[in-house]
């Protein structure tokens, strides 16, 4: 099924394009401070507590250059606002002061990650500052080292490259971006990451899918990652024959990726047949015959999209750009309902900050705008298309419109390359668009504020004897268990596969080993239904948890019999702690009349179900062989007609 007349759900016809794609994970790391100072680990809702102003510059690398990707930030001359919280965040993070020492916690945690995927430990770590000039880091760098190397995981019939393990410091997290102000919240700022790089391995856009989930699941079931929304996110490198290499940033669904690859793929093809058309028609791409003129006068006043611009508080202009033998360019399908003016308005959207869409207004496709003919017919008469020529308008102040031009010229000429090194973003409908040229390494350098850190053999094999089992041999385990394949997948993200393996170990090979797909569901479909409702088991002992399912495969309690108990687990009314006495006859008896004492003093409306839950908590918090005390309560309030 096509989409636009692009097949994204045909993976064969993409892998036939020569499709190679490579993942950058960044995984916060699951300690209790940040990397580089103590300052707690954790998001806030409340509010914040200053501001402050700053403004970025680039600076030039060991060898005497400047980062392409520093100046072009550098170009859209933004004003960058922190927020700051006291609980939060330090001087550290506003680089008023220098680092502290690293954060020893997390260098554990990314070994055993790099050990997990079978990398090689480096002997010594040295922080390396690279340079980000979007302001999601104040300093403008960002802290990071290299923890392992040359590692892989099992893939299907083959073997993913681990390049690298990284260890690096979280960015700030995002409030807005609107025009030349871009406001940050420092809170999420140095949060522990781990960064792991594969090889190009993945050959279609449905194997970058599985890698990545494959590579989040076995960091998620260490325990030593955060979960959550906001504390993972997947770069997706791809390639095509022809192409080079293209990064989407901060893909945060593993779903989305299939979709976002297959429309950049479909991208690099158009680009190549672009650039074939481009270079015949202009061999020489400076001297292109560009006009532009100023119709500001001509949309003053009037009653559409530009004239409404037009009547803001900030003295704007309207400048239209003839660009000569461009129309079949300009409309040039690379992705699914984006053409080669899609391009060209992202790179304005970005670099000139004209951010409001449509930013760019071409006369090739005029039926999108409220513009009327007679307004176009000025703009014609001043610029005097030809036959294939087309006209774009661009509304916004004087400098902007002058970058814009200059970005505009920039991406056609570009045309003669291809496909050019970018970082692009994710659209919700699965296609892509410009957010920066790709960072060279000339924005990486030492960091003069941290001496070496050696790591010595010893440290090593201590964390390695504590990495634990791989995730693809629990997912080969379990499926030898008899579990089919979605209870595999599910135990693979739940945070109960722990206490899955031991109700399994000790169930196998005897009368219960036919209960394991019904373990399976309680630990994954029963949890997640019952944190749904509001009932989060995480937090409850899981030596209880297990006794409670134990007890309700020995005396095969109905699935709304064992909710009921684990919602008692749940709102704490067992007590994790409680000792291991068991409930006697002559007790229950004894504490049954107390209890209904109790009841009938604090809650009289003789509820048989209300008792039973009042009852229940008492006992559980005294007891610990659970199923023989609720079976205890419901035997005797179902020989009663009523509690009186």
């Amino acid at each position: 099924m096509s989409k636009d007349g692009f097949e994204i759900k045909n993976h064969a016809l993409i892998k036939s394009m020569g499709f190679k794609c490579g993942l950058e994970i960044h995984q916060q790391l699951n300690t209790k401070t940040k990397l580089f100072c103590h300052c707690p680990v954790g998001l806030t809702d409340e509010p914040h507590d200053a501001e402050i102003l700053r403004h970025m510059r680039p600076t030039l690398s060991e060898l005497g250059e400047y980062d392409g990707t520093a100046l072009m930030e550098f170009k859209t001359k933004k004003n960058v606002i922190y927020r700051l919280y006291r609980d939060r965040t330090c001087t550290y993070e506003m680089d008023d002061t220098p680092p502290f020492l690293v954060n020893q916690e997390a260098v554990d945690f990314a070994i055993k990650l790099a050990l997990l995927f079978n990398c090689k430990i480096v002997d010594e770590l040295h922080v390396i500052r690279k340079q980000y000039l979007d302001g999601s880091i104040p300093t403008g760098f960002q802290r990071t080292m290299i923890i392992g190397i040359d590692g892989w995981v099992p893939y299907k019939d083959k073997k993913i490259e681990i390049s690298q393990v990284n260890l690096e410091e979280e960015a700030c997290r995002e409030v807005s971006d609107i025009g030349h102000s871009i406001v940050f919240a420092t809170d999420r700022l140095s949060i522990p990451l781990v960064e792991i790089i594969t090889g190009a391995d993945m050959k279609d856009p449905g194997e970058a899918a599985e890698v990545c989930r494959l590579l989040g699941n076995s960091m998620k079931i260490t325990g030593l990652v955060r979960r959550g929304i906001g504390t993972v996110r997947q770069d997706v490198n791809v390639s095509i024959t022809g192409g080079d290499r293209v990064e989407i940033k901060g893909v945060h669904k593993v779903g989305n990726i299939p979709d976002l690859t297959a429309s950049e793929a479909y991208r690099q093809k158009g680009l190549i047949e672009l650039k074939s058309i481009f270079k015949e028609r202009f061999p020489k791409p400076e001297s292109i015959p560009y006009i532009d003129a100023v119709f500001t006068s001509v949309f003053s006043g009037t009653p559409n999209e530009i004239g409404r611009r037009l009547e803001s508080d900030v003295p704007l202009k309207v400048t239209g750009l003839l660009l000569p033998r461009m129309v079949d360019i300009v409309s040039y399908k690379l992705q699914p309902g984006r053409d080669f003016g899609f391009e060209l308005s992202g790179r304005v959207r970005v670099i000139a900050c004209i951010d409001t869409r449509p930013n760019l207004f071409f006369y090739s496709q005029r039926e999108n705008y409220d513009i009327p003919d007679n307004l176009w017919e000025k703009i014609i008469d001043e610029l005097k298309p030809g036959r294939g020529d087309d006209i774009v308008l661009i509304c916004g102040s004087g400098e902007d419109i002058a970058t814009a031009i200059s970005e505009i010229k920039i991406r056609i000429a570009d045309l003669a390359v291809g496909v050019v090194d970018e970082t692009r973003q994710d659209i919700k409908d699965g296609t892509t668009d410009f957010e920066r040229i790709l960072p060279g390494a000339d924005r990486m350098y030492p960091d003069t504020d941290h001496p070496p850190i050696k790591i010595t053999e010893e440290r090593v094999e201590k964390l390695r004897s504590g990495v634990g089992e791989p995730l693809w041999e629990k997912q080969r385990r379990w499926r030898e268990l008899g579990l089919h394949e979605e209870q595999v997948k599910a135990l693979s993200l739940s945070p109960f596969a722990g206490l899955f393996d031991r109700l399994a170990s000790e169930f196998t090979n005897n009368e219960y080993s036919g209960h394991l797909k019904k373990m399976a569901h309680i630990c994954t479909a029963m949890f997640v239904g019952l944190r749904r409702k509001g009932f989060d088991l995480t937090a409850v002992d899981q030596f209880r948890l297990s006794k409670i399912i134990k007890g309700s495969v020995h005396h095969n309690w109905s699935y709304n019999k064992l909710k009921h108990i684990l919602i008692l687990a749940a709102d704490g009314i067992i007590d994790t702690e409680a000792s291991e006495k068991d409930l006697t006859d002559d007790d229950f008896t004894i504490l049954w009349n107390k209890a209904l004492g109790e009841f009938a003093a604090k809650d009289g409306d003789g509820s048989k179900d209300k008792f039973r839950r009042f009852f229940a908590g008492k006992l559980l918090e005294k007891y610990s062989n659970v199923s023989e005390v609720i079976a205890k309560i419901d035997n005797r309030l179902a020989k009663l007609s009523t509690l009186a």
